[in-house]
């Protein structure tokens, strides 16, 4: 019987932590008691699996409605946008900002800003045009782009969470880096490496 209990608790335990990287990564509401967020940065590929999912289906709904592809791929970048709460887009933007400051003491500073500056705006602008005119341009392989591309976006976070070291100790990321536990947080690694 305590096998069994054993085995009971690792797979809600399992439950929670997906349902926390569910919560982190995205807008969609998961219960409030139900979310662990310890060791999520193994569950980031898979949470793109899911995006990708929902961004298919509603393009194959919008087409099946008669939208156009430019349309379409508005609508569906807006989306995309919205479901994952612009964290990746926020990131674009602090990097730019970052970026553009000549002083290395300064550019965390910078970065940590919640102001967006000019070079930022710039950067989600360019990003996401970039994504309206391939996703416009696309019609072979569309759902398998629509699929991949936020499954690699997120392999790409915990590829750099696993090699390269945090630069403050505070943050909203912080965290991701203190929990990721190698070899046995290698499944977000290796749901990226599927994809790939």
């Amino acid at each position: 019987m305590g096998g069994l209990t054993t085995i009971f608790n690792f797979i809600c335990q399992e439950i929670r932590s997906f349902l926390g990287a569910i919560a982190f990564y995205t807008i969609i509401p998961v219960p409030i008691a139900w979310p662990d967020f310890g060791r999520i940065a193994r569950w980031i590929a898979l949470v793109g699996l899911f995006l990708g999912l929902i961004l298919v289906l509603l393009d194959i709904t919008l087409a099946g409605l008669g939208m156009p592809p430019l349309t379409r791929a508005v609508v569906l970048v807006g989306v995309w946008v919205y479901l994952t709460g612009g964290l990746h887009l926020d990131g674009v933007s602090d990097t730019a900002d970052g970026l553009a400051v000549t002083d290395p003491q300064r550019r965390l500073a910078v970065m940590a800003d919640s102001v967006t500056g000019a070079f930022g705006v710039m950067a989600v602008t360019m990003v996401l045009l970039l994504k309206i005119a391939a996703l416009t341009d696309l019609s072979d392989n569309r759902a398998l782009a629509l699929i991949l591309a936020p499954i690699w976006g997120r392999w790409g976070q915990v590829m750099a969470i696993a090699l390269y070291p945090y630069l403050k100790p505070t943050g909203k990321g912080a965290f991701h880096k203190v929990a990721f536990c190698l070899p046995w947080d290698c499944g977000g690694v290796i749901w990226g490496l599927i994809a790939l």
